[in-house]
């Protein structure tokens, strides 16, 4: 039986009404398809798509800008992170980029957003390229047949041709992307990376859901237990979220991002963005059998004269991805939501290699971390990025965050208190010497660490406090080495170590002055330091 045609939806709120190279709704297999008649990718031999997303392999952080208007202007944390645009700059770039759309081929998809039906969101993507919506299909959810084609909640356009003129059009270069809350739209061009898109989507959430919903918005992967219990893991790409998350003994809720209300943890998206860099099945196996018909690869090596991937070839970037949709993992939770979390874990990758590798937080040490957001930005995610660089980032994504950090601190300390949640701060990063000296820490015994924060074998009274970050480390883990807890004994110099240590500490104490905490409840940060 062929498969019935979907009728295409009204397009011309975006001056598209007349088009007629329009592709709606196309299935996996028919994108793939288009993809490589376009020339955008090749197969793998696993049969996912792989293609190079061009100049851009990573996120353009400053590229980013949010038009201030009247909803915008009071409520925007404006500055380096949330750059202004004018509205009329808005208009203008809207206009040539649906004219550069005019003439050609178009790829359109209607999708939602949250898995909570009561914050579900409807959005329309159209692009460029077969590839962009294929990964649109991918990372958002995937509405039924019969609740296609009405008028969007919110449109994102993205255009990688599309290059705009800076001097004219208020952009910083020829890339930009642009979210307009009133018009509830998002102007992506000049870059075919196609996290761009996701990540527009997570900062629309990250204003409507605290503004209108008093819901805590998270930049977290979630996942469930046999029992029932829910935990979250904050952190910024490549601090290990998606792939600790992915664990064979419990349910996926989600990888990425998510939403906490009064009574569940939901995620926002309907797939996985993985970083598969060094990938393989004896590392990470459920990310490895993601990687199938379907998958999308992006800007990864081949062996030589083959189609077979190479996930140590880091030629193009160490930003190599792989994005699927969430029911390519087995063990994936649909609809994908959680109870409210027993335990939370905020990965840092520790480039001072000085942090413990798991401690346990009290209320005013979890609420210090979270907005203070420290790790080390990982080599490929964001353009420029080819080491591990020192760097906090509020609420374990301030590239995100259209509000001011204490607004989302004072929603989760309120939410930590209520529920009694346990709080673990994770060294994914390095131990024995800094970065370039020490070794990052073994994957096995991190796993090691949180199946014993899961499961209780960590809730004993064995601990001691660091001599300099007064964080409570374990004394003993099950499949742990014992020297490997205190992060001091892994080092050859004690002396060396106790600098890095205090020059860590200092780092902190001076980025966490730039605070106005005056909005976090004060029973969420009874003191918010160190000691």
């Amino acid at each position: 039986m062929s498969k019935k045609k979907l009728q295409t939806p009204d397009l011309s709120y975006l001056n598209l009404g007349d088009h007629i190279a329009v592709k709606y709704q196309l299935s996996p297999t028919e994108l793939i398809d288009e993809a490589l008649l376009n020339k955008e990718g090749m197969l793998a031999t696993s049969g996912a798509l792989a293609v190079d997303t061009g100049k851009f392999t990573g996120r353009s952080p400053k590229d980013r800008f949010i038009v201030c208007d009247d909803i915008t202007i009071d409520q925007v944390w404006w500055g380096d992170v949330n750059i202004k645009i004018s509205p009329e700059k808005f208009d203008q770039l809207f206009y040539k980029l649906t004219n550069y759309l005019e003439d050609k081929k178009i790829y359109v998809r209607d999708s939602s957003a949250c898995a909570h039906p009561e914050y579900a969101m409807s959005i329309r993507v159209i692009t460029e390229t077969a590839y962009q919506n294929l990964f649109a299909h991918h990372l958002f959810i995937r509405p039924a047949e019969d609740q296609l084609g009405a008028s969007p909640e919110w449109t994102i356009l993205a255009a990688p041709g599309f290059l705009a003129d800076p001097v004219s059009d208020g952009t910083r270069q020829q890339n930009f992307s642009v979210i307009n809350f009133t018009k509830k739209m998002i102007l992506i061009g000049g870059t075919g990376y196609t996290g761009e898109i996701k990540k527009g989507i997570f900062s629309v959430l990250n204003f409507i859901l605290p503004v209108y919903h008093n819901t805590l918005s998270m930049h977290c992967s979630a996942n469930r237990g046999k029992n029932g219990d829910t935990a979250i893991f904050f952190g910024l790409s490549g601090t290990g979220k998606t792939t600790l998350s992915a664990d064979p003994e419990r349910g996926l809720i989600g990888d990425d991002e998510h939403g906490w209300c009064e009574d569940s943890v939901f995620n926002f998206e309907g797939g996985c963005y993985a970083k598969c860099v060094d990938l393989s099945e004896e590392k990470e196996p459920q990310i490895f059998k993601a990687v199938k018909s379907g998958s999308l690869l992006e800007n990864v090596g081949f062996f030589p004269g083959t189609q077979q991937v190479d996930y140590t070839d880091i030629s193009k970037t160490e930003n190599t991805r792989v994005a699927y949709p969430i029911d390519y993992i087995d063990n994936a939770i649909l609809p994908s939501i959680g109870a409210v979390p027993k335990n939370i874990f905020f990965l840092t990758a520790d480039a001072f290699g000085v942090l413990p590798p798991i401690s346990k937080l009290n209320v005013e040490q979890a609420m210090f971390h979270f907005i203070s957001g420290y790790t080390a930005k990982v080599a490929g995610t964001e353009t420029g990025i080819t080491a591990p660089q020192l760097t906090f980032s509020a609420c374990f994504g301030k590239a995100f965050l259209p509000l001011h950090p204490s607004r989302y601190a004072a929603l989760l300390g309120e939410k930590m208190e209520k529920h009694q949640v346990n709080v673990w701060l994770v060294n994914t990063g390095w131990s024995g010497g800094p970065y370039g000296v020490g070794e990052r820490m073994k994957l096995r015994y991190t796993r090691a660490m949180i199946s014993a924060a899961l499961d209780g074998s960590l809730d004993h009274n064995r601990y001691r406090q660091h001599h300099v970050f007064r964080l409570m480390m374990p004394l003993s883990c099950p499949g742990v080495p014992d020297e490997i807890l205190d992060p001091a004994k892994t080092w050859d110099n004690q002396e060396e170590y106790f600098l890095k240590a205090y020059e860590l500490l200092n780092a902190f104490t001076e980025n966490f002055k730039q605070f106005d905490l005056t909005k976090v409840p004060k029973s969420s940060h009874v003191a918010l330091k160190l000691c």
